[in-house]
């Protein structure tokens, strides 16, 4: 019985198999929960429709993502999950909810 996956022995790099396999544990697969992520646009003094204009969305379904209605496709999760990212680093106090204080 052979352990090696098709892919290594078809020819393909173990690197290249692993480096496949990083980039799949690397997806975003949680957002925040809602109520961080509104703090954090707000944070950033963005309304909801300036965001789904960047993100290539209308205001109605991203304010669907960010009451967790709804969850975005992968590449709408993916980006959104970067610019949450971003604003965390740039805004740590939303996240835990001291933006006034």
């Amino acid at each position: 019985m052979c352990i090696v996956p098709d892919h290594v022995r078809r020819g393909g790099a173990l690197s290249e198999l692993l480096d496949a396999v990083n980039a799949l544990l690397a997806r975003p697969d949680a957002l925040p929960p809602p109520e961080v992520r509104a703090r954090l646009r707000k944070a950033d003094d963005l309304t909801q429709q300036e965001v789904a204009r960047v993100l290539g969305v209308t205001r109605v379904a991203f304010n669907r993502w960010e009451v967790g209605a709804a969850k975005p496709r992968r590449r709408h999760l993916e980006a959104y999950a970067h610019l949450l990212a971003g604003w965390a680093a740039k805004h740590p106090q939303a996240v835990d909810g001291d933006e006034g204080e």
